[in-house]
């Protein structure tokens, strides 16, 4: 009669299936918040895009030409729809690490869209300076 006591303590140390690290479970939640807070950012700038671009729609113009309200709502879709499919690469590309255990935050995503939330504010901010409030004015700039 044999002791098998070398079985017994690889049992110990294999772990039971369907069981994670609750560590990289956190991480892997934290990474979707994440994910889905760029998710909700990018539906912000479109829908903000749509709502530029629809605003014309409201006012009967003097001057029966598109202008250029357009070309604004257009580059926030466009950095909308950017924002979803990078964020959608960033998380995957994240969740590999992770699961990897070879994760290294990178400051690039945060740097990138800042300054593109910067340029269209600035966008933004010289649209609605540079638009006549005066209804009745035959020079609207749009």
């Amino acid at each position: 009669m044999q002791l098998n006591l070398k079985s017994t303590e690889e049992d110990k140390d294999k772990k039971k299936p369907g069981r994670l690290n609750p560590s990289r479970i956190r991480d892997h939640l934290a990474n979707e918040r994440t994910y889905l807070a760029w998710m909700r950012t990018g539906i912000a700038l479109l829908g903000f895009g749509v709502v530029i671009v629809r605003l014309r729609a409201f006012q009967v113009p003097l001057i029966p030409r598109p202008g250029n309200g357009w070309k604004l709502g257009l580059v926030f879709s466009l950095v909308g729809l950017i924002t979803v499919w990078l964020s959608t690469g960033h998380y995957f590309a994240v969740r590999r690490d992770i699961e990897e255990d070879t994760y290294e935050p990178t400051d690039r995503w945060v740097l990138l869209f800042s300054l593109a939330v910067m340029i269209l504010g600035t966008g933004v901010i010289y649209f609605v300076f540079t638009t006549s409030l005066d209804p009745s004015s035959p020079l609207i700039p749009e």
